[in-house]
């Protein structure tokens, strides 16, 4: 697919998805919001909707009115900025009144700004969204959104980096590779560090105790004392053969002894918790399902995780396959059911889905791979975008100032997630740790210095049709683990010409 008129298409795209999905409800007009909550708010999965659980929610509604929107003048009147929520965190009826209260509290801190609140239902907001822009009648501020959410409205977002020049925007307080993560090639600078998920590795130490296995370094770039006590670096390598030690049958057999039963496992190695192809094959570097040229690709690096994984599910099941994945040693969720050695979880995995552990366990670091050198981290973020059809781009970039600088500890708790300024971090660990069982004993550093390695192209970044495209390659990664003897690398290319056809037919809509 051609890189013009990209915008359009996806309005296109995202009007036709939702108003089948949603029937007559999505024809609520720009006037009439509703609420939503999700870093990743369509489409949903089950790492998605396990997200919003642990991200909390709230409302306030607004009436629209366009022409009340004046710059300021002599008469003290002010300059209103629309703040639409419901494409991330924010809808929930739990989370109107904070919202609310953010809004007095802007308001009353100036006299020139006017900060309105439109709440958007989840299940609305991205056609509502998208009518509105059409429109011309777009908000000006929008968020908290997540990767995906921004995306689905590519090209609709103001490039930030002017702003910061034109000022001198103290930039220090964040990791410099999460400024870097906010920056689409294409685009610019859509965003600035806010409210974070860093992924790293969740460790069963019962499960290595019992293995009489080291447990995986808990700090980047330190190396892995093996079995046979030899440091070795700690890389997929090194992962799996430590998986493949932790997967054992009912007989007490692991996956390495001639003796091992792959039709009665019992416990697994490794598992990748609550994701789809595009985060698992992150594990080897990041990556995209598009090509400069806005062509369909699966990157070599891809194809070799594909390979891995799949070898991981029949040949050496290390990796629960899809049977397994839906049977009770997983239990619908892998790491807490007690019978995962490894798991790779985002932060917020554990603010909504670690109440039933009842083991000792810890955190890790993610493992280095082949194609960069170092570990990749899949980062989940949130944060606030201004659009380009906003009649009040200037005043909106003084309050996204704002929800990121002097108020960005009340906002991140707000929304329940990890503020990405550096100086913020070590208060709220102090708090979400007393949330976790046994929290005050894990390594929180692990989940700080995940961010340094962020996936940059991220997993959840912009592909043409992105509800078709997504559906095609979760099917793909649901064959790999439903059936044995496939040859990966040619479901690989029919994924590619599937995927192609899909970018065809949104590049001539």
């Amino acid at each position: 697919m051609k890189k013009s008129s990209l915008f359009l298409v996806s309005l296109f795209v995202i009007l036709a998805m939702l108003l089948v999905a949603c029937g007559s409800s999505t024809e609520e007009s720009a006037e009439e919001p509703a609420s939503t909550t999700a870093e990743e708010a369509a489409p949903a999965d089950d790492e998605a909707m396990a997200e919003d659980e642990a991200m909390a929610d709230d409302e306030a509604m607004a009436e629209d009115d366009s022409d009340s929107a004046t710059e300021p003048s002599g008469n003290g009147e002010r300059t209103e900025v629309r703040w639409y929520v419901g494409l991330g965190a924010g809808s929930d009826e739990p989370m109107f009144a904070p919202q609310e209260q953010v809004v007095a509290d802007y308001n009353a801190s100036q006299d020139e700004i006017e900060l309105v609140l439109e709440i958007v239902d989840a299940d609305q907001a991205f056609a509502t969204l998208a009518t509105q822009i059409a429109a011309g009648n777009a908000p000006d501020i929008v968020g908290p959104v997540g990767i995906r959410g921004r995306d689905f409205f590519r090209g609709a977002w103001v490039d930030l980096q002017p702003y910061i020049d034109a000022e001198g925007y103290d930039l220090s307080d964040f990791d410099p590779a999460l400024v870097e993560f906010y920056v689409d090639k294409a685009e610019g600078q859509l965003g600035l560090p806010f409210a974070i998920f860093p992924s790293f590795l969740s460790i069963n130490y019962e499960l290595f105790d019992e293995g009489g296995i080291p447990y995986p370094p808990q700090e980047y770039g330190a190396p892995y004392v093996n079995v046979d006590g030899e440091e070795v670096p700690w890389d997929i390598d090194a992962m799996r053969e430590v998986a493949l030690l932790l997967t054992v049958d009912a007989n007490g057999n692991d996956a390495t002894s001639p003796d091992f039963d792959p039709d009665n496992i019992v416990q697994f190695g490794y598992y990748e918790q609550w994701t789809d192809f595009r985060g698992a094959a992150t594990l080897f570097g990041p990556g995209s399902l598009v090509d400069e040229n806005g062509d369909a690709q699966v990157p070599d690096h891809w194809r070799d995780a594909a390979e891995w994984f799949y070898d991981g599910m029949w040949n050496e099941v290390f990796y629960p396959n899809g049977i397994y994945d839906a049977s009770d040693v997983i239990a619908g969720n892998g790491f807490e059911s007690g019978n995962v050695a490894m798991a790779h979880t985002h932060l917020w995995y554990y603010g909504c889905c670690v109440g039933n552990i009842d083991f000792d366990y810890g955190l890790a670091a993610v493992p280095a791979n082949e194609y960069t050198g170092e570990p990749t981290a899949k980062m989940h973020a949130d944060t606030f975008g201004i659009l380009k059809g906003g009649d009040n781009p200037d005043a909106a970039w003084e309050v996204l100032k704002y929800f990121l600088g002097e108020n960005a500890e009340t906002m991140t708790q707000m929304y329940g997630g990890m503020p990405a300024r550096l100086s913020l971090q070590d208060a709220y660990f102090d708090t979400f740790q007393t949330t976790v069982p046994n929290g005050e004993n894990l390594n929180w550093q692990v989940v700080v210095d995940s961010m340094a390695y962020a996936d940059n192209p991220n997993h959840e970044a912009y592909m043409p049709s992105p509800q078709e495209a997504n559906e095609a390659y979760n099917a793909f990664w649901s064959l790999l683990g439903q059936e044995p003897d496939r040859d990966v690398q040619a479901d690989i290319d029919k994924l590619v010409v599937d995927l192609q056809a899909i970018y065809d037919a949104a590049g001539n809509e």
